[in-house]
């Protein structure tokens, strides 16, 4: 007796990552309206919700208690504590989309990434670069979303960041986003053939 699954390709795991400010959300969000057949993994978190964000499509929002339980149970590919919240990939939901034959893309922080593909090797990851430091910094200060100390804490991180991209399989230079995503399109179309 065979499974419904046993002729069924196994689909891809994709990971998009970045330091805050590259474009990464951006991008991800163009990928995602491009290519229908490409799942995106909505991950847990226990920062709070915000006005134009929705349960269960942009993050499941849930409490540090039952994030420190699932983390007990290991429900978790890859979770991180980042920026005193913690956010987490469900891995039933990104195993039962790839061995369901579809591809699911994930947009985490850099060590969520390195995580996966230690986890899951055959994972492809892309490392989306800010065309420099001093245009990263410039980018976040205008977003003027966070307090002084906050984004000193962004830029310390995002150096660290930027430090690892080398373990990535793809670098994508955001310096233009219509070339940075015709670029991206490009190797998502090839790593998904």
């Amino acid at each position: 007796m065979t499974s419904d699954n046993a002729n069924v390709k196994k689909g891809k795991i994709l990971v998009i990552s970045a330091p805050s400010g590259a474009g990464k959300t951006t991008l991800t969000k163009e990928i995602i309206a491009g290519f229908p057949d490409i799942i995106f993994s909505t991950s847990a978190t226990t920062r709070t919700q915000r006005a134009n964000e929705r349960n269960g499509k942009d993050y499941f929002f849930i409490s540090e208690e039952e994030f420190a339980r699932k983390i007990e149970s290991d429900e978790f590919a890859e979770w991180e504590r980042f920026y005193d919240h913690y956010y987490g990939t469900y891995r039933k939901q990104l195993e039962e989309t790839i061995n369901g034959g579809k591809h699911i893309l994930l947009e985490i922080d850099v060590k969520g990434a390195l995580k996966i593909k230690t986890n899951y090797p055959e994972s492809i990851l892309i490392f989306i670069d800010p065309p420099s430091i001093d245009a990263l910094i410039t980018r976040l200060r205008n977003r003027k979303t966070e307090s002084e100390e906050e984004f000193r804490k962004r830029i310390e991180r995002a150096k660290m960041e930027l430090s690892l991209k080398d373990k990535f399989d793809y670098l994508v230079v955001n310096d233009n986003l219509d070339l940075a995503l015709k670029e991206l399109k490009v190797i998502i179309s090839k790593v998904t053939k």
